[in-house]
């Protein structure tokens, strides 16, 4: 499988740095793993909603251009569907049996993600009702997608 990780913004904090390279590195004996940074937007303080928008516009072209055709897309927002780490690594094993081989997850900017990203996704998913920065989302996405592979290969992991 070939996992792709979308995500707006650089990546600055070391320890974070450091967590994602140890993942990055467990993650080699399951699949394929990309991180793709796209710049954020830059936008002043207090915005209208019209330049929220923008902002989010211009994010998400940059992130679909990341994004083939042949990907089946996984979002990070807010309001998507809850899955448990199992619900998960079982999606993950359907989409592999079923021969969707390319998989890309979207991690959006702190304004989010725009409705063209939204629209191309196939499953937008929420780790909690709770905001997280997306920076650390990155971490925590890569724990539970290595997580996955362990469920799905009956390997033991933490509960």
């Amino acid at each position: 499988m070939k996992i792709t990780i979308v995500s707006v913004g650089k990546l600055k904090e070391k320890y974070l740095k450091q967590g994602i390279q140890e993942y990055m590195k467990r993650l080699t004996a399951y699949a394929k793993v990309d991180i793709i940074e796209v710049a954020d937007e830059k936008a002043p303080e207090n915005m209208s909603e019209a330049q929220m928008q923008e902002v989010k516009r211009k994010e998400g072209e940059r992130i679909l251009s990341h994004i083939n055709d042949d990907t089946y897309v996984i979002t990070l927002e807010i309001n998507g569907k809850m899955l448990s780490s199992e619900q998960l690594a079982a999606k993950m094993d359907e989409l592999a049996t079923y021969g969707k081989s390319k998989l890309a997850f979207v991690i959006g900017g702190s304004l989010g993600i725009s409705e063209d990203v939204q629209k191309r996704s196939d499953i937008a998913l929420s780790f909690s009702k709770m905001t997280f920065p997306h920076q650390v989302m990155r971490l925590i996405l890569l724990e539970q997608v290595y997580r996955g592979f362990r469920i799905i290969r009956g390997e033991p992991y933490h509960k």
